[in-house]
């Protein structure tokens, strides 16, 4: 059963992997052997992951400087990738950022700022992959880091920009999988609830949100560390060949209310 999700010799981006959710699934890709190309703006701290990763897995790894707001940043990066390894098999769309407060205060530069890196720059990103490796190997795992609060509203912490982008990711999603599907692309979206990170870490430690959780989420807690892993490895998998189109909520239940 095991190789099911063995990922030797694949190659994959993760965006966003400087810190948090996105060195977690890094990892989780990197212990089934898949060779890990770590994208984030921040230099030191994906040379850092990548050595790391390398150290511990044994794969080969690569650290690319890449704001994904920015195009020619993205399609350099992307052959920067496809110059080292020839390859990129899967993308894992995971940069992003959060914008709380009242829907009324919201500037409009805070809306378009959301907008810009959470939907468009995982466009971009999709888009320079499938073109230059994925499209002409008629093989790919696009895999885009959503949230339940693209599928639901809240009330306890206003973020309607943050909606709104990641509302997008998950229709843009299901427009690349029905596009795709004919070049043997899967895409996919996750969407996970709440989970710690160096965006969430104060909000969470509330008291508020900690009785929240009691009481929205079934299982009455916060996503731990790894519990993100067997559904990026499932949708990374090769042998995950007709699922494409799916938004996979890893919320502890919160969106089944």
């Amino acid at each position: 059963m095991s190789d099911l999700f063995d990922l030797k010799g694949n190659v994959a981006i993760v965006t966003g992997c400087s810190t948090g959710l996105g060195v977690q699934m890094a990892k989780a890709l990197a212990r089934q052997g898949c060779n890990i190309v770590a994208v984030a703006r921040r230099q030191n701290l994906i040379e850092e992951v990548a050595a790391d990763l390398a150290k511990e897995y044994g794969v080969e790894t690569l650290a690319v400087r890449c704001d994904i707001t920015d195009t020619e940043m993205v399609e350099n990066a992307v052959e920067t990738v496809m110059d080292r390894f020839g390859r990129i098999d899967i993308l894992i769309n995971n940069a992003g950022t959060g914008a709380v407060a009242p829907a009324k205060d919201i500037t409009d530069d805070q809306f378009m700022n959301e907008l810009n890196i959470d939907l468009f720059g995982t466009f971009k990103m999709a888009r320079a992959v499938a073109k230059q490796a994925m499209i002409p190997a008629k093989y790919g795992r696009i895999i885009n880091i959503a949230s339940m609060y693209g599928l639901v509203g809240n009330k306890v912490a206003p973020a309607s920009p943050y909606h709104a982008a990641k509302g997008g990711v998950v229709n843009l999603t299901r427009a690349l999988a029905a596009e795709w599907g004919k070049y043997g692309i899967a895409v996919n979206a996750i969407c996970p609830g709440y989970f710690y990170s160096p965006l969430t870490r104060e909000t969470l430690d509330s008291e508020f949100f900690q009785a929240n959780a009691r009481t929205m989420i079934p299982m009455e807690r916060y996503g731990d560390e790894g519990e993100l892993d067997t559904a990026a490895i499932f949708l990374a998998s090769p042998a995950t060949t007709y699922v494409t189109g799916v938004m996979l909520p890893v919320d502890g239940g919160y969106t089944s209310m």
